[in-house]
């Protein structure tokens, strides 16, 4: 029998109508040193999981109220629950019915009648592949971690450098600047305090939405939200960072309209960070295409931004994260890489999509999905 080496009582909730088998299992694993809690139909199984968070979940299929399928579905539908090992219990053996379990993402299958030495080896083996998982996860907070303390106090200090130096010029030497050359260090103070407090508000709403992730208040308020108007906001935006980098003559825009389920400030967030994004890595001169469609027979809206510029390989794509700025050396370039991250991270728990299509030194276009 495989041995689980675990450093905390796991907690197991078993959802099954047969009282008898119910009692019996969580005997059964109680002896073996897991905190076990019992749920006699779907409906009650799903209402422990907020309040006991198991690592683990037994589930039968065929039970009263809501069957095993329906609670898999539901928590598999909530981000705070997907990731729960989910663990079938069934005597059905039916090739559909297995198949329509793992579609909605069941991580195994016990048949009835089963040995003690089954179940024990099948719960350890979904644990420790759980295990294995949450690693991963700290490995990436913690490149995270590093990559945060190495690009923003860089970010931080260069423009920081520039509102302290020129206005102590200003301060001590205002007396015998040309008004030319006062006007030249105000703006550049002013660039770089919006920069700054750019850099400032991007860096709080990642952390807001790394907090909403797991919290289903939250994500239910964000999905809450609606835009009714989405096209008369997506232009304004668009041409307001073209004017910024003195790009209108290269947009190209044709934008249909639709009510959107987001909040209009986020949706702002989202157009800002990706056309921004599309005039920052592309020449002067070249085109960047932003086109908004309502996807017919779906309940989703169409947005994609197209450059002609720099272009991500598919390695880059993948990697694709807060704090990830690609060829840093060879390219001298503000930003954290930090809009993108903000960007999917929010459409994703919207219940949409982003996805990229580019080709190094030939274009980059960023298609998100939206629901109406």
């Amino acid at each position: 029998m495989q041995k689980m080496l675990i450093t905390t009582m796991k907690k197991i909730l078993i959802i099954e109508d047969e009282e008898t088998v119910r009692e019996n299992l969580m005997e059964l694993l109680e002896a073996e040193d897991f905190e076990v809690c019992g749920a006699g139909d779907g409906c009650a199984g799903l209402d422990l999981v907020p309040q006991y968070q198991p690592d683990l979940i037994l589930c039968d299929v065929m039970m009263p109220k809501l069957d095993g399928f329906g609670v898999l579905n539901t928590l598999r539908k909530n981000p705070v629950t997907a990731t729960i090992p989910f663990m079938f219990l069934t005597a059905r053996t039916d090739k559909t019915d297995l198949r329509q379990g793992m579609e909605l993402g069941a991580d195994d299958y016990i048949t009835k009648p089963f040995s003690v030495d089954e179940l024990l080896n099948a719960i350890a083996s979904r644990l420790q592949k759980q295990a294995i998982i949450e690693e991963q996860q700290t490995q990436k907070l913690d490149q995270l971690r590093t990559s945060i303390s190495l690009s923003l106090p860089h970010e931080m200090r260069s423009p920081l450098t520039n509102i302290l130096g020129f206005s102590q010029l200003l301060v001590e030497e205002g007396d015998t600047l040309e008004r030319n050359e006062i006007k030249e260090m105000s703006e550049s103070i002013r660039k770089s305090g919006e920069r700054l407090h750019r850099l400032i508000q991007n860096f709080l709403l990642y952390a807001e939405l790394e907090l909403t992730v797991t919290d289903a208040n939250r994500i239910q308020a964000l999905r809450s939200s609606r835009t009714s108007s989405a096209a008369s906001m997506i232009e304004t935006m668009v041409w307001q960072q073209a004017k910024r980098r003195n790009r209108e003559a290269d947009v190209k825009l044709d934008v249909h309209d639709s009510s959107l389920q987001i909040a209009k400030t986020r949706m702002e967030k989202i157009v800002e960070e990706l056309v921004d994004n599309a005039l920052k890595y592309s020449t002067p001169g070249t085109p960047v295409s932003v086109i908004g469609r309502t996807v017919p027979n779906q309940s989703f809206y169409a947005l994609s931004v197209s450059d002609r510029g720099r272009g991500m390989s598919q390695e880059q794509i993948t990697k694709l994260g807060a704090y990830q700025q690609f060829e840093r050396k060879l390219y001298a370039q503000q930003g954290t890489g930090l809009g993108l991250s903000i960007s999917k991270r929010l459409i994703e728990l919207l219940g949409g999509t982003l996805t990229i299509d580019s080709v190094p030194n030939q274009h980059t276009t960023v298609r998100v999905l939206l629901p109406v």
